[in-house]
């Protein structure tokens, strides 16, 4: 079942278009990571997602009913977290719990206060004022104001904001556990590209409002599209002589440098053609993640 169904969304501002023609889905259980280069129209997707802002065209269903038309009874399904949460810093952290879930108009029990306070780590400090804490714990109770009332989908906007190694780590053990054990649906968007190839079964990559990327994640990390940046002492003759050679077809046409696309078996095949081609070597670098895959198909949308 598609928990998110995109179909052809724009949104303008005057004569910026901050998405374009952007469609997708989501389905029900899995871990969706949406990743964009700042300004790339993340944030104005999330938003049309929560319905605070309308698209110019195009259509939104969540849980399969049309959005518009079913604004309120959806979004009691759905938890979310935008950029830093607004929190009241003379109130505790169990007091924002009591407080959003009566303004989501829930019957939250002592023990489910307890358990969201656990979940996102923050027990030991539940009754102390939100003024006492660390931006990466104003961080954590914003997760926590989006799971006390158990929506079915969750809509995390820069969830690690603020948080320490550990603390990153903890948010992404909560939204594999979520997925997991809970059968939830998380949307998140991050920066942090290694923590989105740990948690996420499928990735979006949007640039200039455009999708330029989707899929499993598995498959788009695919080892027989292997990134392979090599650094020469003399890139314009490396060049020349790699467009005269049977590699010229896996080159790619980025500004920032050589890279290649091809097998991972083929990397000691492209080394020995470099050299016997009398090309200057200094390095030959293999790249395989997340991040040097979202380089490269942004680089090339440029």
């Amino acid at each position: 079942m598609a928990v998110i169904e995109v179909q052809s969304i724009s949104k303008n501002f005057g004569s910026l278009t901050a998405v374009d023609q952007l469609s997708f889905s989501v389905q029900q259980g899995e871990v969706f990571g949406f990743l964009g280069q700042n300004g790339s129209g993340k944030s104005t997707t999330i938003r049309m997602l929560l319905s605070l802002i309308h698209p110019s065209s195009g259509s939104i269903q969540l849980f399969g009913l049309p959005l518009k038309e079913h604004r309120n009874e959806l979004l009691e399904k759905v938890g979310a977290i935008i950029e830093r949460p607004d929190l009241y810093p003379y109130l505790t952290a169990r007091e924002h719990l009591k407080l959003f879930s009566q303004v989501r108009k829930k019957q939250i029990t002592t023990a489910d206060i307890n358990a969201t306070l656990e979940k996102v780590g923050l027990s030991h400090r539940s009754s102390d004022k939100v003024q006492t804490f660390s931006l990466g714990m104003k961080q954590r109770l914003g997760i926590g104001i989006a799971l006390v009332h158990n929506p079915e989908l969750i809509i995390l906007d820069e969830p690690t904001n603020g948080l320490d190694p550990q603390g990153i780590a903890d948010i992404r053990h909560l939204i594999q556990y979520l997925a997991k054990e809970e059968g939830k649906t998380v949307f998140v968007s991050s920066h942090l590209l290694s923590e989105i190839e740990q948690v996420a079964s499928q990735i979006l990559i949007i640039h200039q409002g455009k999708k330029v990327a989707a899929g499993d994640t598995d498959k788009l990390l695919d080892p027989n599209k292997t990134i392979v940046h090599v650094t020469t002492l003399n890139d314009e003759a490396a060049l020349l002589a790699i467009h005269a050679s049977s590699f010229a077809g896996n080159l790619l046409p980025r500004k920032d440098g050589i890279y290649f696309m091809l097998p991972k078996h083929e990397i000691p095949m492209l080394h020995k053609a470099m050299v016997l081609a009398d090309i200057a070597l200094l390095n030959v670098e293999s790249k395989n993640s997340l991040e040097d895959y979202f380089l490269q198909v942004t680089s090339n949308s440029n």
